[in-house]
């Protein structure tokens, strides 16, 4: 699996801004990931130092259309720990 593969997408919620302040993000990441691949493609890919990386898995929700239901896709979370030397990364284009 290629780095660029492993870290799909921020997540950008209320919480996980909060939780920027802390030089903790929140990203979700490919299914087949662990936390050592997690850890090198965040180094990688945002020239950062990292200290720990926690992962959870989070289900699909049961979702209905009338009689007929089914469930979201599931999804895989990292929450990325920096050092304190360690710089931010920037998610958003500052202006």
């Amino acid at each position: 699996m290629e780095l660029h593969d492993v870290i799909l997408r921020p997540i950008i919620t209320e919480a996980s801004m909060l939780a920027m302040d802390e030089k903790k993000y929140t990203f979700e990441v490919d299914v087949r990931a662990n936390k050592a691949l997690v850890k090198q493609a965040i180094e990688k890919l945002f020239d950062v130092e990292v200290e720990k990386v926690n992962i959870m898995n989070v289900r699909g929700k049961l979702k209905r259309m009338g009689r007929y239901k089914g469930y979201t896709r599931k999804r895989r979370k990292a929450i990325v720990t920096l050092t304190e030397k360690s710089k931010t990364i920037e998610l958003f284009d500052e202006e």
